[in-house]
């Protein structure tokens, strides 16, 4: 039988693990409605994640009618509290991830988590989701004082994950850089927030579902 030749699997969180579209754009729709715009369909958000709240925040105002340096300083901590009080409303988990997840463990493979959105909702949005007890290391953006594509906190996640060889899967240039950056393999999934083609993120290899994950990490060289 096929091994997988991984000790360590990490993931970023936003567009890879979890689907949190629905309650980042319920997040944004409610701070730029404070300020008397119209919400954005869930569909047109997703291109403005990837890069942070703050830059989420920008884009969402700039395609809303533009924005004074003032009103992003006044608006983002209204998405902030807000979003820290919806973090799991509309949010699931990715089809076939569990299950990935289960084949992974059972493999004895360890997961692990390293994403740029800050541990005061990472930690809650994973125990609200149910799944936070499955991974060995979680990582926020905050964790170490710089965030992806630095390659220190991708260290850290192997690090507190027990040491070993690990790959890195993620849906935006910063996870698939920063795992460059760290010296591992990466990968990149084609259903997350992309602002452009998947390709684009030259990354060693990309899924299109989690179906995809085991059977490709079984066939990985060694």
């Amino acid at each position: 039988m096929a091994t997988i030749p991984f000790d360590i699997v990490g993931f970023d969180l936003d567009g890879t693990l979890i689907d949190t579209s629905g309650d980042l754009a319920a997040a944004v729709n409610y701070a730029i409605g404070t300020l008397g715009r119209a919400s954005f369909p869930v569909e047109d958000i997703k291109p403005f994640v990837g890069k942070g709240a703050r830059v989420m925040l920008e884009r969402a105002l700039a395609a809303s009618g533009g924005y004074a340096a003032q009103q992003l300083e006044e608006t983002l901590p209204v998405l902030l509290d807000y979003y820290q009080q919806n973090l799991a409303v509309h949010s699931v988990p990715y089809p076939g991830l569990v299950e990935a997840m289960e084949s992974l463990s059972a493999a004895g493979v360890k997961l692990a988590i390293c994403t740029n959105k800050a541990e005061r909702f990472t930690l809650p949005l994973m125990r609200q989701i149910g799944l936070a007890d499955r991974f060995a290391a979680i990582v926020g953006g905050d964790t170490v004082g710089v965030a992806k594509p630095d390659p220190a906190p991708i260290r850290e996640m192997i690090a507190r994950a027990g040491g070993g060889r690990a790959i890195f899967l993620g849906d935006t240039i910063n996870d698939i850089a920063g795992a460059r950056n760290a010296g591992i393999a990466n990968i990149a999934v084609s259903f997350g927030f992309l602002d452009g083609p998947v390709e684009a993120l030259e990354a060693d290899a990309v899924i299109h579902h989690f179906d995809d994950l085991v059977p490709l990490l079984k066939g990985w060289p060694a």
